[in-house]
């Protein structure tokens, strides 16, 4: 009796921790009936079911999950490789779509996802060349790489948050050729840079140039013009004094000229004493 009772205690522990389930706050919970599915809005915490057969629960993540695969190659719009390294941020938002789609397999899901964005890679490479998908243009392709990996992903459940490239490598062989020719149009574009730079200082050289030819052209009329205004203005002065005085005016032109000739200098003059030129020292001698 009493191992009956033991016995019976035993199994009503069993079924009732049988009909206990918990739902981690991290995962998705859906609870079926023989088979069919019968309620997925779980919230975290403890809940009821029947015991198995009647009721299972299957259980998935509910946290965003990372899907990374080898590198993989794609060829180029220039029939090149490249070797290309990517991952996938993924999660599932729909427990009953992802059921339906892969049961309870995740990695059936990983794999479905690394297809689709290996499919939509290799047409998108297909359509670049080797400079365009090392170039800015990468990340327009993942930004459309994601737009359709999201769109294929919906229909089973699945929400991709993120589609990137790690790595581009490029095979020996085309890595060199590739580098050369990138080499080679930045060589272009310098030698036509440097040209351009080179044609603008001829231009600014001449302009300059010829500014400075009128400059001077300019300053040299203007400076025969000042010049010849004081000419005038000299011989105005020098016209004035000599009608005002003329007898002055002949003694100061000629005490001018004493003062020229017989200066400080090694040259030496001669003349007659009774010449015009001493008519003033004479003058001056004859009445002290």
């Amino acid at each position: 009796m009493r191992v009956f009772t033991l016995f019976a205690i035993a199994i009503a522990v069993g079924l009732i921790v049988s009909s206990l389930f918990i739902v981690d706050e991290r995962q998705l919970a859906l609870r079926f009936k023989f088979g069919e599915i019968v309620q997925t809005d779980y919230e975290s915490g403890l809940h009821w079911k029947l015991p198995p057969p009647f009721n299972t629960v299957v259980r998935y993540e509910d946290r965003i999950l990372t899907t990374d695969n080898r590198p993989e190659l794609f060829l180029t719009g220039e029939t090149k490789y490249v070797e290309v390294d990517f991952f996938i941020k993924w999660r599932i938002v729909d427990a009953r779509e992802f059921y339906l789609a892969f049961r309870d397999n995740a990695a059936s899901a990983q794999n479905r996802l690394l297809e689709i964005v290996t499919d939509g890679m290799k047409d998108e490479f297909a359509n670049r060349t080797i400079q365009e998908v090392v170039s800015a243009e990468r990340s327009e392709l993942m930004d459309r790489m994601l737009v359709q990996t999201q769109e294929v992903a919906a229909n089973f459940g699945v929400e991709v948050v993120d589609v990137r490239v790690k790595r581009i490598d490029l095979p020996g062989d085309v890595s060199g050729s590739v580098y050369d020719r990138m080499r080679q149009e930045r060589g272009r574009i310098a030698a036509e840079l440097r040209a351009e730079g080179e044609q603008a200082s001829e231009e600014i050289r001449a302009t300059a140039e010829r500014q400075r030819t009128i400059l001077l052209a300019e300053a040299y009329r203007d400076a025969q013009k000042t010049r010849g205004e004081g000419d005038a203005q000299a011989a105005a002065i020098y016209a004035s004094a000599y009608n005002r005085n003329r007898e002055f005016y002949a003694f100061y032109r000629s005490m001018q000229a004493y003062r020229n000739a017989l200066g400080d200098g090694d040259d030496i003059l001669l003349l007659k004493p009774d010449s015009e030129f001493f008519r003033y020292l004479n003058e001056s001698g004859a009445n002290p």
